[in-house]
């Protein structure tokens, strides 16, 4: 099994390269060619409703967005991409903290055990868990793009069992990050601490998996370690369905108070955000904890850096670029896998695709017409921009950037 893996990472990193030595001309009048469209991934529905754009790789909950809006249909989840297994458990988003938090690992692990039980939570109630990230994320209001008006539960139910809500550490996830360094390096985002390290070099800057391993070990023995009572914990996370284990166990606090007495309690119970809240481990109430929303990973890394949040549910790109960037003392380290997968490729469904054979056949029919598709991508070097070109390459079509 490790050999397996080791030679799909293997391959990766050569596509990878590939795709990134290539650079972003086209590629000569023999090859189809699409046009690439760096926008905001909340963008994205309204561009393809008004037919700006023929389709997009984007994050949930902007796939199911399309789908419950009859705007478009997945041509590919981002799990299934070519080359064919090689992004199975790729990684998204974690669960990580500052240095200041580690010299408390008793509270770590008790937060990174939330964040597990959490996990376990949305896989055992995904209904329950869809309405209560609409609940979070948009008060149960519809979610409005143009003219398209679709129900925040309705989108909820559809995203959520597309995305692997899972804390494990495994060997998978560990080579998509060590394969996602190397993207960057080619990109040349990566330039500092992370710019020729070894893969252990990297995992001893990149992680502590030690609140981590504390926490299956509590959650597995049903003995929970009580932390040092302190007086407030900062948690920073991202408005998106990617970081529903935070919002389901604020939202349900009850079931978790109930079923392991340990929980995040709202101070104010309300429809919507939650603000303030206490922890409590063993019954005993341990902390106040502040939620704070980011507008985007790296401002969380910022806020990670000067302590303002000691706490963040983030993606990994920010993770590695901060770790990389980073020259002062205040040190960030990955604690654990937040969820995997959970992104997918649209298109609209005035399109003849319904798979990805039929979407390199679309595209090159496209080409031939000297009309190009053009796809939205949220960001230049993003994991999303990272498989669209892999993909892209692998099929033997070239991309253009287009002009916003």
């Amino acid at each position: 099994m490790q050999k397996k893996l080791i030679l799909i990472f293997m391959a990766l990193v050569m596509c990878v390269m590939v795709v990134f030595t290539a650079g972003c001309t086209e590629t000569g009048n023999e090859n189809a060619t699409v046009e690439i469209l760096y926008t905001g991934a909340g963008t994205m529905p309204g561009l393809l409703a008004t037919g700006q754009i023929d389709g997009y790789i984007n994050w949930q909950p902007f796939i199911a967005v399309a789908l419950e809006g009859d705007i478009g249909k997945v041509v590919s989840y981002s799990q299934d991409l070519p080359p064919k297994g090689t992004w199975t458990d790729h990684t998204c988003c974690v669960f990580g903290a500052n240095s200041k938090a580690l010299e408390n690992p008793d509270a770590a692990a008790s937060l990174s055990a939330l964040m597990i039980l959490g996990n376990k939570y949305i896989n055992d109630y995904p209904d329950n868990a869809a309405a209560l990230t609409a609940d979070w994320l948009f008060s149960s209001q519809n979610m409005t793009y143009g003219n398209v008006i679709v129900s925040s539960t309705d989108v909820m139910k559809t995203s959520i069992p597309t995305i692997k809500f899972s804390s494990e550490i495994t060997d998978s996830w560990l080579n998509s990050n060590e394969a996602f360094i190397q993207s960057q390096r080619d990109l040349g985002i990566v330039t500092a601490k992370l710019a020729s390290t070894t893969t252990d070099e990297s995992a001893a800057l990149l992680y502590d998996f030690g609140p981590y391993d504390s926490a299956v070990k509590q959650i597995e023995s049903k003995t929970f370690v009580t932390p040092a009572a302190t007086s407030t914990i900062s948690i920073g996370y991202l408005p998106s369905d990617h970081d529903a284990p935070l919002f389901v166990l604020l939202k349900d606090w009850e079931y978790f108070k109930s079923a392991y007495n340990c929980y995040l309690k709202p101070v104010t119970e309300k429809t919507g955000k939650i603000t303030d809240a206490e922890l409590y481990i063993n019954g005993q109430k341990v902390a106040n904890v502040k939620l704070i929303e980011g507008t985007g990973g790296p401002q969380l890394m910022t806020l990670l850096q000067q302590n303002a949040i000691q706490y963040a549910l983030a993606g990994t790109p920010p993770f590695i670029s901060a770790v990389d960037k980073s020259t002062g003392d205040m040190g960030l380290k990955i604690l654990s896998p937040l969820m995997l997968e959970g992104s997918g490729l649209v298109v609209s469904t005035s399109s003849p695709a319904n798979d990805w054979d039929g979407f390199v056949a679309w595209i090159k029919a496209r080409s031939a017409e000297g009309k190009n598709v053009v796809l939205g991508d949220p960001q230049l070097g993003s994991i999303q921009d990272v498989q669209l070109k892999s993909a892209l390459e692998y099929a033997g079509i070239g991309y253009v950037v287009k002009s916003a």
